[in-house]
């Protein structure tokens, strides 16, 4: 089945949660646990047919969504709320569908997103390290300045190109970026949360941004560093990547989306 719907076929938005700490990342993978292949298995269970579920984004092991949005074509006699409650009878407790609605025949739910926005958690406090938080963030346990971490996020707001903070080896996918929101924030429980938006991301982007303003801010690199990574100063490399549990892919927009609607779902 192709990912288009053809006519006798409903399109479908959902809009999903999971936690990814037991899955091997978003996407089918032989012999792997994955949350694409769970959701393929439900709806092939519910319609007993083979559909095809397209993400907004890919998200990799160990990382978590609260606003992942995948579109899938089913026979036409399932409206969206009637397989939204129908889902989640039959998907396992660490997947969720928040809502479903119906979208034009053509929605893409990749190619058609026009920005996406992650939250990464860090946790500064000792009880970070508890287990009923480490599953869920960075469980740093140790108190780091939030002046210096958004003196550090505002480097990265506008159109850059982002080639250092990128896995190696993806020449294909391009190299600029526009990030459109870049801050960090206190949260509960002896946290920060670093919110960021852009029209697109590279493979590990927010984690290897992570680790860079954390390294900065204690006190391990200077500032100076980022704005030459994204001038592309030779010998500069960034810091090892932030751990994948911190990170949920919280909002997918599209074209007739707001911008500006809250997004900060986390546990």
């Amino acid at each position: 089945m192709t990912d288009r719907a053809a006519a006798d076929e409903h399109r479908i938005r959902l809009t999903l949660h999971y936690d990814g700490s037991d899955f091997a990342g978003w996407q089918v993978q032989p012999g792997e646990r994955t949350v694409q292949g769970e959701l393929e298995a439900a709806l092939g269970r519910l319609t007993g047919r083979e559909i095809r579920v397209t993400a907004a984004g890919r998200t990799d092991a160990g990382v978590h969504a609260t606003g992942q949005v995948a579109g899938v074509a089913v026979p036409p006699k399932w409206e969206a709320q009637e397989l939204r409650r129908a889902l989640n009878a039959v998907l396992p407790r660490d997947v969720w569908v928040a809502d479903a609605r119906s979208a034009p025949a053509g929605f893409h739910a990749r190619y058609d997103a026009v920005a996406r926005g992650y939250i990464y958690r860090l946790g500064t406090a000792d009880v970070a390290r508890s287990p009923f938080m480490r599953r869920w963030c960075w469980p740093l346990g140790q108190p780091v300045s939030l002046a210096v971490l958004n003196d550090a996020a505002a480097r990265f707001r506008g159109e850059h190109s982002f080639r250092a903070f990128a896995k190696a080896g993806q020449p294909e996918r391009g190299e600029m970026c526009t990030v459109l929101r870049s801050e960090w924030r206190e949260a509960t429980h002896g946290t920060l949360t670093f919110h960021v938006m852009a029209n697109r991301f590279l493979h590990h982007m927010v984690r290897y941004m992570v680790g860079t303003m954390v390294d900065v801010a204690r006190g391990r690199r200077p500032l100076e560093d980022i704005d030459g990574m994204l001038r592309g100063e030779a010998g500069l490399e960034t810091s090892p990547p932030a751990p994948a549990q911190g990170l949920y892919l919280t909002r997918v927009i599209y074209d007739n989306d707001d911008p500006d609607t809250a997004d900060e779902i986390l546990p």
